[in-house]
Protein backbone atom coordinates (compact mmCIF):
# COMPACT_ATOMS: atom_id res chain seq x y z
CA UNK A 1 0.00 0.00 0.00
CA UNK A 2 1.31 3.63 -1.12
CA UNK A 3 2.74 5.00 2.28
CA UNK A 4 0.79 8.34 1.66
CA UNK A 5 -2.56 6.41 2.23
CA UNK A 6 -1.09 4.20 5.40
CA UNK A 7 -0.54 8.33 6.84
CA UNK A 8 -4.00 9.62 5.76
CA UNK A 9 -5.23 6.15 7.25
CA UNK A 10 -3.55 6.92 10.39
CA UNK A 11 -4.35 10.76 10.48
CA UNK A 12 -8.40 9.95 10.32
CA UNK A 13 -8.44 6.96 12.86
CA UNK A 14 -10.33 7.30 16.07
CA UNK A 15 -12.42 6.25 18.43
CA UNK A 16 -16.22 5.57 17.97
CA UNK A 17 -16.85 7.93 21.01
CA UNK A 18 -14.40 10.76 19.57
CA UNK A 19 -16.55 10.60 16.14
CA UNK A 20 -19.51 11.21 17.12
CA UNK A 21 -18.97 14.42 18.93
CA UNK A 22 -19.41 16.36 15.27
CA UNK A 23 -22.89 15.37 15.54
CA UNK A 24 -25.18 18.63 16.87
CA UNK A 25 -28.55 19.13 17.80
CA UNK A 26 -30.87 19.48 15.19
CA UNK A 27 -28.27 17.36 12.42
CA UNK A 28 -29.62 15.05 9.79
CA UNK A 29 -27.86 11.89 9.55
CA UNK A 30 -27.67 8.73 7.37
CA UNK A 31 -26.52 5.80 9.54
CA UNK A 32 -26.47 2.50 7.46
CA UNK A 33 -28.52 -0.09 5.24
CA UNK A 34 -30.26 -3.42 5.51
CA UNK A 35 -27.26 -5.96 7.02
CA UNK A 36 -24.92 -3.60 8.06
CA UNK A 37 -24.91 -1.76 11.08
CA UNK A 38 -22.55 0.65 12.12
CA UNK A 39 -22.68 -0.85 15.58
CA UNK A 40 -20.00 1.17 17.43
CA UNK A 41 -20.67 4.73 15.92
CA UNK A 42 -24.78 3.97 16.76
CA UNK A 43 -24.24 2.78 20.20
CA UNK A 44 -21.63 5.99 21.05
CA UNK A 45 -24.02 8.44 19.64
CA UNK A 46 -26.99 6.39 21.85
CA UNK A 47 -24.16 7.51 24.97
CA UNK A 48 -25.07 11.09 23.88
CA UNK A 49 -28.56 10.92 24.63
CA UNK A 50 -28.91 13.97 27.22
CA UNK A 51 -26.37 15.88 25.03
CA UNK A 52 -28.60 16.39 21.87
CA UNK A 53 -31.91 17.37 20.83
CA UNK A 54 -33.93 16.56 17.18
CA UNK A 55 -31.01 14.79 15.75
CA UNK A 56 -32.81 13.39 12.96
CA UNK A 57 -31.83 9.38 11.97
CA UNK A 58 -32.59 7.84 8.55
CA UNK A 59 -31.44 4.30 7.29
CA UNK A 60 -32.86 1.69 4.91
CA UNK A 61 -34.46 -1.20 6.61
CA UNK A 62 -32.35 -1.40 9.96
CA UNK A 63 -31.61 -5.05 10.74
CA UNK A 64 -30.52 -4.41 13.94
CA UNK A 65 -32.45 -2.90 17.29
CA UNK A 66 -31.17 0.86 17.59
CA UNK A 67 -29.47 1.92 20.91
CA UNK A 68 -30.30 5.34 19.71
CA UNK A 69 -34.33 4.97 20.42
CA UNK A 70 -33.87 2.51 23.35
CA UNK A 71 -32.03 5.65 24.88
CA UNK A 72 -34.92 7.74 23.76
CA UNK A 73 -38.17 6.45 24.35
CA UNK A 74 -40.26 10.37 24.11
CA UNK A 75 -38.77 10.62 20.27
CA UNK A 76 -37.15 13.99 20.79
CA UNK A 77 -33.75 13.58 21.51
CA UNK A 78 -33.24 11.04 18.08
CA UNK A 79 -35.74 10.80 15.47
CA UNK A 80 -35.83 7.51 13.35
CA UNK A 81 -37.29 7.64 10.21
CA UNK A 82 -36.71 4.51 7.93
CA UNK A 83 -36.56 4.49 3.68
CA UNK A 84 -38.16 0.39 3.49
CA UNK A 85 -39.73 -1.62 6.88
CA UNK A 86 -38.58 -4.45 7.87
CA UNK A 87 -39.68 -5.84 11.69
CA UNK A 88 -37.65 -3.46 13.47
CA UNK A 89 -38.80 0.00 11.78
CA UNK A 90 -42.38 -2.32 12.00
CA UNK A 91 -42.14 -2.60 15.74
CA UNK A 92 -40.91 0.72 16.32
CA UNK A 93 -43.75 2.39 13.98
CA UNK A 94 -46.22 0.50 16.04
CA UNK A 95 -44.79 1.95 19.26
CA UNK A 96 -44.92 5.97 17.54
CA UNK A 97 -40.96 5.41 17.78
CA UNK A 98 -40.38 5.77 13.91
CA UNK A 99 -41.93 7.47 10.71
CA UNK A 100 -41.73 6.41 7.02
CA UNK A 101 -40.49 8.28 3.83
CA UNK A 102 -42.19 6.92 0.67
CA UNK A 103 -40.49 7.08 -2.80
CA UNK A 104 -40.09 5.30 -5.57
CA UNK A 105 -36.79 3.74 -5.06
CA UNK A 106 -35.12 4.14 -8.67
CA UNK A 107 -35.43 8.04 -8.01
CA UNK A 108 -33.79 7.81 -4.23
CA UNK A 109 -30.52 8.89 -4.98
CA UNK A 110 -31.87 12.03 -7.54
CA UNK A 111 -34.05 13.20 -4.57
CA UNK A 112 -31.33 12.71 -1.90
CA UNK A 113 -29.19 14.94 -3.92
CA UNK A 114 -31.90 17.70 -4.65
CA UNK A 115 -33.86 17.83 -1.68
CA UNK A 116 -32.47 16.29 1.52
CA UNK A 117 -30.49 18.01 4.02
CA UNK A 118 -27.59 15.60 5.04
CA UNK A 119 -24.97 16.66 8.00
CA UNK A 120 -23.03 13.28 8.89
CA UNK A 121 -23.16 9.83 7.14
CA UNK A 122 -22.36 6.71 9.20
CA UNK A 123 -21.69 3.93 6.71
CA UNK A 124 -19.90 0.41 7.84
CA UNK A 125 -17.80 -0.72 5.20
CA UNK A 126 -14.74 -3.43 4.47
CA UNK A 127 -11.05 -2.40 5.50
CA UNK A 128 -9.32 0.07 2.87
CA UNK A 129 -7.81 -1.62 -0.23
CA UNK A 130 -4.48 -0.80 -1.81
CA UNK A 131 -5.99 1.74 -3.89
CA UNK A 132 -7.46 3.79 -0.92
CA UNK A 133 -10.76 2.84 -1.42
CA UNK A 134 -13.54 1.59 1.44
CA UNK A 135 -16.19 -0.96 -0.08
CA UNK A 136 -20.05 -0.73 0.80
CA UNK A 137 -20.07 -4.52 0.52
CA UNK A 138 -23.98 -6.08 0.39
CA UNK A 139 -25.31 -2.20 0.29
CA UNK A 140 -24.67 0.08 -2.72
CA UNK A 141 -28.51 1.30 -3.25
CA UNK A 142 -28.06 5.09 -1.79
CA UNK A 143 -25.31 4.94 0.70
CA UNK A 144 -22.84 6.93 -2.27
CA UNK A 145 -25.95 9.79 -2.75
CA UNK A 146 -25.73 10.54 1.22
CA UNK A 147 -21.88 11.01 1.19
CA UNK A 148 -22.22 13.11 -1.76
CA UNK A 149 -24.33 15.23 0.72
CA UNK A 150 -23.07 15.11 3.87
CA UNK A 151 -20.62 17.18 5.65
CA UNK A 152 -19.25 14.84 7.75
CA UNK A 153 -18.32 11.46 6.39
CA UNK A 154 -17.32 8.88 9.33
CA UNK A 155 -17.05 5.17 8.14
CA UNK A 156 -16.90 1.91 10.37
CA UNK A 157 -14.69 -0.84 9.60
CA UNK A 158 -15.84 -4.57 9.44
CA UNK A 159 -13.59 -6.79 8.34
CA UNK A 160 -15.83 -9.69 8.26
CA UNK A 161 -18.07 -8.29 5.19
CA UNK A 162 -17.41 -9.44 1.53
CA UNK A 163 -15.88 -7.35 -0.76
CA UNK A 164 -18.85 -6.56 -3.85
CA UNK A 165 -17.62 -5.83 -7.09
CA UNK A 166 -19.45 -2.76 -9.17
CA UNK A 167 -20.72 -1.82 -10.68
CA UNK A 168 -20.47 2.17 -9.81
CA UNK A 169 -20.19 3.92 -6.82
CA UNK A 170 -20.00 0.89 -4.86
CA UNK A 171 -17.11 2.13 -2.52
CA UNK A 172 -16.02 5.52 -1.21
CA UNK A 173 -12.02 7.12 -1.41
CA UNK A 174 -10.36 8.07 1.66
CA UNK A 175 -9.93 11.23 0.30
CA UNK A 176 -13.72 11.73 0.90
CA UNK A 177 -13.61 10.18 4.24
CA UNK A 178 -13.33 12.61 7.32
CA UNK A 179 -12.96 9.96 9.99
CA UNK A 180 -12.12 5.92 10.70
CA UNK A 181 -13.85 4.29 13.13
CA UNK A 182 -12.61 0.07 13.23
CA UNK A 183 -15.81 -1.45 14.52
CA UNK A 184 -15.96 -4.81 16.29
CA UNK A 185 -16.38 -6.90 13.05
CA UNK A 186 -19.12 -8.56 13.95
CA UNK A 187 -20.63 -10.95 11.11
CA UNK A 188 -22.95 -9.71 9.32
CA UNK A 189 -26.45 -10.59 10.11
CA UNK A 190 -27.73 -13.51 8.19
CA UNK A 191 -31.48 -13.86 6.86
CA UNK A 192 -32.37 -17.29 6.50
CA UNK A 193 -34.70 -18.05 3.45
CA UNK A 194 -38.34 -18.48 4.86
CA UNK A 195 -39.91 -21.84 4.80
CA UNK A 196 -42.09 -22.71 1.96
CA UNK A 197 -45.49 -23.61 2.32
CA UNK A 198 -47.77 -25.64 -0.70
CA UNK A 199 -49.42 -21.88 -1.65
CA UNK A 200 -45.95 -21.22 -2.18
CA UNK A 201 -45.44 -24.46 -4.39
CA UNK A 202 -48.51 -23.73 -5.96
CA UNK A 203 -47.52 -20.49 -7.36
CA UNK A 204 -44.65 -21.17 -8.51
CA UNK A 205 -46.37 -23.62 -11.00
CA UNK A 206 -47.48 -20.69 -12.50
CA UNK A 207 -45.11 -18.74 -12.49
CA UNK A 208 -42.24 -21.17 -14.16
CA UNK A 209 -44.84 -21.21 -17.02
CA UNK A 210 -44.12 -17.60 -17.70
CA UNK A 211 -40.22 -18.09 -17.77
CA UNK A 212 -38.01 -18.98 -20.80
CA UNK A 213 -34.70 -19.57 -21.50
CA UNK A 214 -32.79 -16.68 -21.90
CA UNK A 215 -34.98 -14.92 -19.39
CA UNK A 216 -33.76 -11.91 -17.37
CA UNK A 217 -35.11 -12.46 -13.40
CA UNK A 218 -35.90 -9.94 -10.72
CA UNK A 219 -37.18 -11.64 -7.50
CA UNK A 220 -38.02 -10.48 -4.26
CA UNK A 221 -38.07 -11.22 -1.08
CA UNK A 222 -40.23 -14.43 1.09
CA UNK A 223 -40.68 -18.28 0.57
CA UNK A 224 -41.77 -17.72 -2.92
CA UNK A 225 -38.19 -16.90 -4.62
CA UNK A 226 -36.70 -19.47 -3.02
CA UNK A 227 -39.23 -22.23 -3.95
CA UNK A 228 -39.07 -20.39 -7.71
CA UNK A 229 -35.42 -21.06 -7.46
CA UNK A 230 -35.22 -24.53 -6.36
CA UNK A 231 -37.31 -24.89 -9.53
CA UNK A 232 -35.15 -23.40 -11.64
CA UNK A 233 -31.74 -24.89 -10.18
CA UNK A 234 -34.03 -28.51 -11.34
CA UNK A 235 -35.27 -27.38 -14.71
CA UNK A 236 -33.78 -27.45 -18.22
CA UNK A 237 -33.94 -23.80 -18.47
CA UNK A 238 -30.84 -22.16 -19.94
CA UNK A 239 -28.95 -19.07 -19.49
CA UNK A 240 -30.88 -17.07 -17.46
CA UNK A 241 -29.89 -13.12 -16.55
CA UNK A 242 -30.55 -11.43 -13.38
CA UNK A 243 -31.11 -7.49 -12.80
CA UNK A 244 -32.66 -7.35 -9.66
CA UNK A 245 -32.95 -5.03 -7.14
CA UNK A 246 -32.32 -7.32 -4.15
CA UNK A 247 -29.81 -10.18 -4.19
CA UNK A 248 -30.93 -13.66 -2.23
CA UNK A 249 -29.52 -17.16 -1.36
CA UNK A 250 -31.77 -18.55 -4.46
CA UNK A 251 -29.43 -16.79 -7.03
CA UNK A 252 -26.68 -18.95 -5.88
CA UNK A 253 -28.77 -22.32 -6.54
CA UNK A 254 -29.48 -21.55 -10.03
CA UNK A 255 -25.92 -19.85 -10.70
CA UNK A 256 -24.25 -23.67 -9.36
CA UNK A 257 -27.03 -25.48 -11.04
CA UNK A 258 -25.78 -23.83 -14.31
CA UNK A 259 -29.27 -22.13 -15.24
CA UNK A 260 -27.49 -18.36 -14.93
CA UNK A 261 -24.93 -17.03 -17.17
CA UNK A 262 -26.32 -13.97 -18.38
CA UNK A 263 -24.84 -14.63 -22.09
CA UNK A 264 -28.14 -13.13 -23.27
CA UNK A 265 -28.55 -10.04 -21.66
CA UNK A 266 -28.06 -6.96 -23.45
CA UNK A 267 -26.53 -4.93 -20.89
CA UNK A 268 -24.53 -5.90 -17.96
CA UNK A 269 -23.83 -8.78 -20.22
CA UNK A 270 -22.65 -11.85 -17.48
CA UNK A 271 -23.11 -9.96 -14.49
CA UNK A 272 -25.55 -10.56 -12.10
CA UNK A 273 -26.62 -7.01 -11.33
CA UNK A 274 -28.33 -5.70 -8.01
CA UNK A 275 -28.28 -3.23 -5.83
CA UNK A 276 -28.24 -5.12 -2.30
CA UNK A 277 -28.15 -8.18 -1.10
CA UNK A 278 -29.25 -9.99 2.05
CA UNK A 279 -29.04 -13.64 2.95
CA UNK A 280 -27.27 -16.03 4.91
CA UNK A 281 -22.89 -16.84 4.41
CA UNK A 282 -23.56 -18.77 1.60
CA UNK A 283 -24.83 -15.73 0.00
CA UNK A 284 -22.10 -13.73 1.32
CA UNK A 285 -19.33 -16.31 0.21
CA UNK A 286 -20.47 -15.86 -3.01
CA UNK A 287 -20.37 -12.03 -3.42
CA UNK A 288 -16.84 -12.18 -2.38
CA UNK A 289 -14.52 -10.74 -5.00
CA UNK A 290 -16.78 -12.49 -7.36
CA UNK A 291 -16.65 -10.76 -11.05
CA UNK A 292 -20.14 -12.18 -12.04
CA UNK A 293 -21.85 -10.03 -9.51
CA UNK A 294 -21.96 -5.85 -10.11
CA UNK A 295 -23.54 -3.94 -7.45
CA UNK A 296 -24.71 -0.45 -8.66
CA UNK A 297 -26.61 2.47 -6.78
CA UNK A 298 -30.74 1.97 -7.03
CA UNK A 299 -30.75 4.74 -9.28
CA UNK A 300 -28.85 2.35 -12.18
CA UNK A 301 -30.53 -0.94 -10.93
CA UNK A 302 -34.14 -0.15 -10.09
CA UNK A 303 -34.58 2.61 -12.80
CA UNK A 304 -37.29 1.22 -15.20
CA UNK A 305 -35.50 2.54 -18.95
CA UNK A 306 -32.58 0.38 -17.53
CA UNK A 307 -34.45 -2.69 -16.64
CA UNK A 308 -36.63 -2.48 -19.91
CA UNK A 309 -33.00 -2.54 -22.06
CA UNK A 310 -32.99 -6.37 -21.43
CA UNK A 311 -35.01 -8.55 -23.21
CA UNK A 312 -37.50 -11.03 -21.05
CA UNK A 313 -37.13 -9.35 -17.78
CA UNK A 314 -39.42 -11.47 -15.61
CA UNK A 315 -40.28 -9.68 -12.01
CA UNK A 316 -41.47 -11.42 -9.39
CA UNK A 317 -43.02 -9.62 -6.33
CA UNK A 318 -45.29 -9.81 -3.65
CA UNK A 319 -48.45 -8.21 -2.29
CA UNK A 320 -51.00 -7.63 1.07
CA UNK A 321 -53.56 -7.09 -1.42
CA UNK A 322 -55.01 -6.65 -4.95
CA UNK A 323 -58.71 -4.92 -5.03
CA UNK A 324 -61.00 -5.99 -8.18
CA UNK A 325 -60.19 -2.72 -9.94
CA UNK A 326 -56.69 -4.23 -9.78
CA UNK A 327 -54.69 -2.09 -7.45
CA UNK A 328 -52.02 -3.57 -6.42
CA UNK A 329 -51.02 -3.13 -1.90
CA UNK A 330 -47.98 -4.45 -1.03
CA UNK A 331 -46.51 -1.74 1.38
CA UNK A 332 -49.61 -0.63 4.06
CA UNK A 333 -52.64 -1.73 4.79
CA UNK A 334 -55.46 -0.55 7.06
CA UNK A 335 -53.57 2.13 8.65
CA UNK A 336 -50.60 -0.11 9.11
CA UNK A 337 -47.44 0.64 7.85
CA UNK A 338 -45.66 -3.23 7.28
CA UNK A 339 -42.84 -2.38 4.67
CA UNK A 340 -42.64 0.25 1.63
CA UNK A 341 -42.81 0.35 -2.20
CA UNK A 342 -39.24 -0.40 -2.56
CA UNK A 343 -38.77 -1.53 -6.00
CA UNK A 344 -42.03 -2.86 -7.09
CA UNK A 345 -43.47 -0.24 -9.01
CA UNK A 346 -39.85 -0.04 -10.93
CA UNK A 347 -39.80 -3.20 -11.77
CA UNK A 348 -43.56 -3.99 -12.50
CA UNK A 349 -42.64 -1.18 -14.94
CA UNK A 350 -39.80 -1.61 -16.10
CA UNK A 351 -40.58 -5.63 -16.78
CA UNK A 352 -43.53 -4.41 -19.16
CA UNK A 353 -41.06 -2.21 -21.07
CA UNK A 354 -38.95 -5.01 -21.83
CA UNK A 355 -39.42 -6.81 -24.95
CA UNK A 356 -40.91 -10.06 -23.72
CA UNK A 357 -41.09 -8.85 -20.59
CA UNK A 358 -43.27 -9.97 -17.63
CA UNK A 359 -44.33 -8.01 -14.38
CA UNK A 360 -45.95 -10.88 -11.77
CA UNK A 361 -47.65 -9.78 -8.67
CA UNK A 362 -47.83 -13.23 -6.84
CA UNK A 363 -49.77 -13.53 -3.56
CA UNK A 364 -51.77 -16.10 -1.75
CA UNK A 365 -55.17 -16.22 -2.21
CA UNK A 366 -56.13 -15.51 1.46
CA UNK A 367 -54.31 -14.96 4.93
CA UNK A 368 -55.49 -16.12 8.33
CA UNK A 369 -55.29 -13.23 10.93
CA UNK A 370 -54.32 -13.54 14.37
CA UNK A 371 -57.98 -14.50 15.79
CA UNK A 372 -57.81 -17.59 12.70
CA UNK A 373 -60.10 -15.76 10.54
CA UNK A 374 -59.49 -16.33 7.09
CA UNK A 375 -59.44 -13.36 4.60
CA UNK A 376 -59.30 -13.25 0.98
CA UNK A 377 -56.51 -11.06 -0.38
CA UNK A 378 -58.67 -10.47 -3.21
CA UNK A 379 -60.72 -7.84 -2.35
CA UNK A 380 -63.70 -5.12 -3.64
CA UNK A 381 -61.97 -2.51 -2.70
CA UNK A 382 -58.79 -1.29 -0.12
CA UNK A 383 -59.86 -0.40 3.53
CA UNK A 384 -59.14 3.10 4.79
CA UNK A 385 -55.37 3.41 5.26
CA UNK A 386 -54.21 0.92 2.62
CA UNK A 387 -51.82 2.58 -0.09
CA UNK A 388 -52.03 1.56 -3.07
CA UNK A 389 -48.31 0.30 -4.68
CA UNK A 390 -49.04 -0.41 -8.01
CA UNK A 391 -52.16 1.97 -9.85
CA UNK A 392 -54.34 -0.09 -11.95
CA UNK A 393 -53.04 1.31 -15.13
CA UNK A 394 -49.58 -0.14 -14.70
CA UNK A 395 -50.70 -3.97 -12.94
CA UNK A 396 -49.56 -6.74 -15.46
CA UNK A 397 -49.65 -10.30 -14.33
CA UNK A 398 -51.73 -11.58 -10.76
CA UNK A 399 -50.92 -15.04 -9.59
CA UNK A 400 -52.36 -16.93 -6.66
CA UNK A 401 -52.48 -20.55 -6.57
CA UNK A 402 -55.46 -20.83 -8.01
CA UNK A 403 -54.34 -19.65 -11.38
CA UNK A 404 -52.42 -16.21 -13.29
CA UNK A 405 -54.27 -13.42 -14.35
CA UNK A 406 -53.29 -10.90 -17.41
CA UNK A 407 -54.50 -7.42 -16.78
CA UNK A 408 -53.47 -5.27 -19.48
CA UNK A 409 -56.34 -4.47 -22.01
CA UNK A 410 -59.01 -5.03 -20.07
CA UNK A 411 -61.58 -3.75 -19.03
CA UNK A 412 -62.78 -2.82 -15.35
CA UNK A 413 -65.35 -5.88 -15.67
CA UNK A 414 -62.78 -7.67 -17.57
CA UNK A 415 -60.31 -7.68 -14.94
CA UNK A 416 -62.58 -8.09 -12.24
CA UNK A 417 -63.86 -11.13 -13.39
CA UNK A 418 -60.33 -12.57 -14.04
CA UNK A 419 -59.04 -11.85 -10.23
CA UNK A 420 -62.36 -13.48 -8.91
CA UNK A 421 -61.24 -16.70 -10.93
CA UNK A 422 -58.32 -17.03 -9.38
CA UNK A 423 -59.36 -15.75 -5.95
CA UNK A 424 -60.06 -18.98 -3.49
CA UNK A 425 -63.19 -20.50 -3.85
CA UNK A 426 -65.10 -19.84 -0.57
CA UNK A 427 -64.56 -15.92 -1.10
CA UNK A 428 -65.96 -15.79 -5.28
CA UNK A 429 -69.64 -15.64 -4.42
CA UNK A 430 -69.47 -12.74 -2.43
CA UNK A 431 -66.72 -11.08 -4.42
CA UNK A 432 -69.33 -11.31 -7.55
CA UNK A 433 -72.06 -9.87 -5.36
CA UNK A 434 -70.20 -7.28 -4.26
CA UNK A 435 -68.83 -6.12 -8.40
CA UNK A 436 -72.51 -5.64 -9.06
CA UNK A 437 -72.67 -3.48 -5.99
CA UNK A 438 -69.75 -1.32 -7.03
CA UNK A 439 -71.28 -1.30 -10.81
CA UNK A 440 -68.85 -3.54 -12.51
CA UNK A 441 -70.51 -5.59 -14.77
CA UNK A 442 -69.33 -8.89 -14.14
CA UNK A 443 -70.74 -11.74 -16.13
CA UNK A 444 -71.27 -14.13 -13.33
CA UNK A 445 -72.07 -17.06 -15.66
CA UNK A 446 -68.10 -17.29 -16.64
CA UNK A 447 -67.33 -16.87 -13.36
CA UNK A 448 -66.11 -21.11 -11.96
Amino acid sequence: MDKSLQIQYQKKLTTADEAVKVVKSGDKLFIGEFVQVPEALEAALAKRVDELENVQLRATTYSKPLKTVAADPTRTKFIYDDWHFGGIARRLYSKGLAGYIPLTYHQAPRLIHKYVDVDVVFAQTTPMNEKGFFNFSTSNSITHANIDKARTVIVEINNTMPVCLGGNNEGVHISEVDMIVEGPNNPLIEVPPVPVSDVDRGIAKYVMEEIEDGACLQLGIGGLPNVVGSLIADSDLKDLGVHTEMLVDAYVDMYEAGRITGKRKNIDKGKMVYTFAMGTNKLYDFLDNNPMCASYPVSYCNDPRIIALNDKVVAINNALEVDLYSQVASEATAYRQISGTGGQFDYIFGAFNSRGGKGLICISSTFTDKQGKVHSRIVPTFKPGTIVTVPRSCTHYIVTEYGIAQMKGKSTWERAEALINIAHPDFRDELVEAAKEMNIWVRSNKLQ
